[in-house]
């Protein structure tokens, strides 16, 4: 539980370094999707609103055994209907609750967070909409979130940082949890070994589509 707590803590403060760097012309550009720059960033700090929120109404049991789990339940959820449309929805609102300074607001949201998280029994349970997990669990979740997310706007704005290596590596297996007995195994492994590049549109999360979890 410490590794994840630190990996979430490094995960959190790349996205608030990140967004320190977006110049201001920058924050109107296409981000992901649908979303801009600032609608991105709004999206990726409800991983950060995410932990105390639902850390606030704790679980009574264990529905999601895993992250994996949390993922396959998402994906199996509504895919790119309803609930792509909900969360697109739900990152420009995020957007604007950011106000006229997005950075200094994620620093905020991230100190909530890590306070919440810090202070958080080692056996905690969160509800989370796909139903109970331990924080644990859902810490991964938000790991993978902040970094895939951060990168996302690195790509979109042409900031240079690199995400943390705690981060990156929860994020790297859960990534390869989520992989692993899929039919997208193979070809990640071929082109992870140099073997041949991955086939337009790949993705371990769903079939098509951008990642909105």
């Amino acid at each position: 539980m410490a590794d994840v707590r630190t990996a979430f803590a490094e995960a959190a403060a790349y996205l608030v370094a990140v967004a320190e760097k977006i110049p201001e012309a920058a924050w109107g550009k296409p981000g992901l999707g649908e979303w801009n720059v600032r609608e991105l960033v709004g999206h990726a700090s409800r991983a950060l609103i995410t932990v105390p929120a639902y850390l606030a109404e704790p679980a009574e049991r264990v529905d999601l055994p895993t992250a994996v789990d949390y993922f396959r339940r998402f994906a199996s959820s509504g895919g790119a209907g309803g609930v792509d449309a909900a969360i697109a929805e739900r990152g420009r609102q995020a957007a604007a609750a950011l106000g006229d300074d997005p950075a200094s607001s994620l620093r905020t949201l991230m100190a909530s967070a890590i306070v919440a998280v810090g202070e958080a029994p080692g056996g905690a349970l969160v509800g989370t909409p796909f139903g109970g997990m331990r924080l644990s669990d859902y810490l991964q979740t938000r790991i993978f979130e902040l970094t895939v997310h951060g990168l996302d706007v690195v790509e979109a704005t042409g900031v240079e940082a690199d995400p943390p290596r705690s981060a990156v590596a929860v994020t790297l297996h859960l990534a390869a949890e989520l992989a692993a007995g899929s039919p997208q195994a193979g070809p990640l492994l071929l082109a992870m070994t140099g073997r041949g590049p991955l086939p337009p549109g790949f993705t371990i999360l769903r079939t098509g589509g951008d990642h909105r979890a």
